[in-house]
């Protein structure tokens, strides 16, 4: 399917706190999820707990170490919402 990526301000906000470094991880990452963002390289994984809070599905996909993105898809849109370690993933 051919989708259309936005993100939140939350996340361009924790993009921008990385560093240098993590900011190129997640470039790196950026192209692949683009091609597709359930690439077996990326990871993807469902997150129970936020789900059943914002009562959609919302996915994480490993950039490096600890660094997780979490996002949703609503029709043919996949929204980035957040960036971070698994804090991310406590809502």
């Amino acid at each position: 399917m051919n989708y259309r990526f936005r993100a939140t301000e939350v996340f361009w906000e924790r993009f921008y706190d990385l560093p240098a470094a993590q900011k190129e991880s997640v470039r790196r990452a950026w192209a692949i999820f683009k091609a597709n963002p359930f690439d077996p390289r990326l990871r993807t994984h469902k997150i129970h707990k936020l789900s059943a809070l914002y009562q959609r599905t919302i996915h994480a996909v490993v950039i490096e170490g600890d660094l997780r993105a979490a996002f949703y898809i609503d029709g043919d849109t996949v929204w980035t919402v957040d960036l971070g370690t698994h804090d991310i993933y406590k809502g």
